[in-house]
């Protein structure tokens, strides 16, 4: 075997009080009895292959050459280690100061004599990357860690710094979002559950800003929509864990067109509700509401997006707006027309003869949508003049009195009397 011999040392400089551990290289190492830098020997060493020892300096002062005894002699090769009087550096500041577990942040470090940083550590791991910008900044990259606070430390030759803290955070989730739809205007104020939810810096609506935001604590945030277009928006949540992940079922909110009513049948009715109507129209789906001027149907069914079945409230005599209400928001009005029940107070003439049709004038009020005249069971024909006022032609029939009455949408009047009279007998 031959003597050993000593090609490289790195580092090959470190603090005058020793602790450097440096990699010694080059051949014939194995059985190694001593490293010695300068007349000292190292504090500690480690015979890694018969080509690499890994050393820890002791205490010492300027340029001193490294050496390995075997048993087959001791190097000669002059490789030097030099020791630095470089002060100890010092961390004054982190910013910023946390970040996510998958690490990738850029945190500028501030202090005192950083120039010649060899390592950059976040909780034991080195930085991804880092750069000495001048004796007082380093700019560093942080490595992924678990969550928690990792002490972060410089390396120069003058030795370690103190440590300042650098707090992982998980990233946000969500879990829940209530309501999960709402109308395309925005403005619906939607409560979002998840976890890490401290910190948010922003809320997103399919890429949009919410309008507004509150955190109110680490499992729950307040997210006012923004406008948006029909359809389904992830949602997600910013923090400085990261971005939370969008593409779950629960992370949806629903841009729900507005609804809108082209008509209602029939367009009348009976100031005493109770009247079945059709409102036919556009997104009314999940309908929540259906008013006549701002009353509650009676009742109605969503028997599709275009149709709804509903029942009128009462409502005095009058135009009355229709609306409908989804998650979408509240339609235009349509108008509907409450109808007073229809009254006869004379007949003119008010008898005629039995065998003959007779035009007969009926005078009341609400006859100007009459559906039908009677007189007794016999509908006849007729002619609407003015809303209290109808011509008639009373059919024939059998002598004696029989009922007059009207019909319209909102329903049939009291009757009046009208007397057929027998042919004179000869």
């Amino acid at each position: 075997m031959a003597a050993p011999v000593v090609s490289s040392v790195s580092p090959n400089q470190g603090p005058a009080s020793g602790g450097t551990t440096v990699v010694v290289t080059g051949s014939d190492f194995t059985g190694a009895l001593a490293v010695r830098f300068g007349a000292k020997s190292a504090t500690s060493f480690t015979v890694n292959s018969s080509t690499q020892i890994t050393a820890v300096t002791p205490s010492g002062t300027g340029a001193v050459n490294v050496s390995v005894t075997t048993s087959q002699g001791t190097s000669s090769q002059q490789v030097t280690f030099t020791y630095v009087t470089a002060a100890v550096p010092t961390l004054t500041g982190l910013s910023p100061s946390q970040g996510p577990t998958s690490g990738g942040t850029t945190v500028t470090l501030t202090g005192t004599n950083l120039t010649g940083a060899t390592a950059v550590s976040f909780g034991g791991t080195p930085a991804a990357s880092f750069t000495v910008n001048s004796a007082t900044q380093i700019t560093a990259t942080t490595p992924p860690n678990t969550p928690g606070t990792a002490p972060v430390t410089v390396t120069t030759p003058g030795g370690t710094s103190n440590a300042l803290t650098f707090t992982y955070l998980a990233a946000p989730t969500l879990t829940g979002l209530s309501p999960s739809q709402g109308p395309t205007s925005g403005g619906t104020s939607v409560t979002l559950t998840g976890t890490n939810l401290t910190g948010a810096t922003a809320v997103s609506f399919g890429g949009t800003p919410a309008a507004s935001f509150t955190v109110n604590s680490a499992t729950q945030i307040t997210a006012t929509t923004p406008p948006n277009t029909p359809g389904a928006a992830p949602v997600t949540v910013t923090t400085p864990g990261g971005t939370s992940n969008p593409n779950v079922p629960q992370a949806y909110f629903f841009y729900v067109a507005r609804p809108a009513l082209t008509s209602v049948v029939p367009p009348s009715g009976a100031t005493a509700g109770g009247t079945p109507v059709t409102l036919s129209g556009t997104n009314l789906l999940n309908a929540t509401a259906v008013r006549f001027d701002g009353v509650a149907a009676l009742s109605f069914t969503v028997d599709s997006a275009t149709q709804i079945t509903a029942v009128t409230p009462p409502r005095a005599a009058g135009t009355a707006s229709v609306t409908v209400t989804t998650p979408g928001g509240t339609s235009d009005p349509i108008g509907y027309v409450y109808l007073a029940s229809p009254t006869l107070s004379t007949l003119v003439p008010d008898r005629g003869p039995a065998n003959a049709v007779t035009v007969v004038t009926l005078t009341g009020t609400g006859l100007a949508t009459a559906t039908d005249v009677q007189f007794g069971t016999a509908s006849a024909s007729f002619t609407v003049v003015s809303p209290t006022q109808i011509t008639a032609v009373a059919p024939t029939g059998p002598a004696g009195p029989v009922s007059v009455r009207v019909t319209t949408p909102a329903g049939t009047s009291s009757p009046v009397t009208y007397t057929r009279i027998a042919a004179p007998v000869i």
